[in-house]
């Protein structure tokens, strides 16, 4: 299984962590980023989210973030999992896991590729609220 990827079906964050893990005995640090759908947003009660995105460009992107990590980050290796679809208040929604030698280089690389991912990769969200439905323009 690839290490990045876009699917509609939740993702084990354990078992992520784990293939992450595996790819090489000089990990001594892992951080992971897991973001989930949560119930308020600007006020307003959130009843669901909806995740779409451009296929073929997204993974795309989501490929570029992990190699310009892997080469611009002293780390050992990138997984980048995202949802689409309808996704619950709770659900899992997007997980960054980085792993290096050392901790600090994995929160660097970690806290850059949420950010960037949020920035560049084709993926948009509408909240759908007890008054209507927003699609979210700006990255929090």
């Amino acid at each position: 299984m690839s290490l990045v990827r876009i699917q509609k079906d939740d993702f084990s964050v354990t078992d992520e962590i784990g293939r992450v893990k595996a790819s090489s005995k000089s990990i001594g640090g892992i951080v992971a980023f897991l973001g989930t759908g949560r119930d308020i947003s600007k006020g307003a009660e959130i009843v669901r989210l909806d995740f779409e995105y451009y296929p073929g460009m997204a993974e795309k992107k989501l490929n570029e973030i992990r190699e310009r990590a892997l080469q611009n980050f002293n780390i050992i290796e990138m997984g980048i999992f995202h949802r689409v679809g309808k996704i619950g208040i709770g659900e899992n929604i997007v997980l960054i896991i980085a792993a290096a030698q050392h901790r600090n280089d994995a929160f660097t690389a970690c806290e850059w590729a949420i950010s960037e991912l949020k920035r560049i990769t084709p993926i948009w969200k509408k909240e759908i609220t007890k008054k209507g439905e927003v699609w979210v323009e700006e990255h929090p």
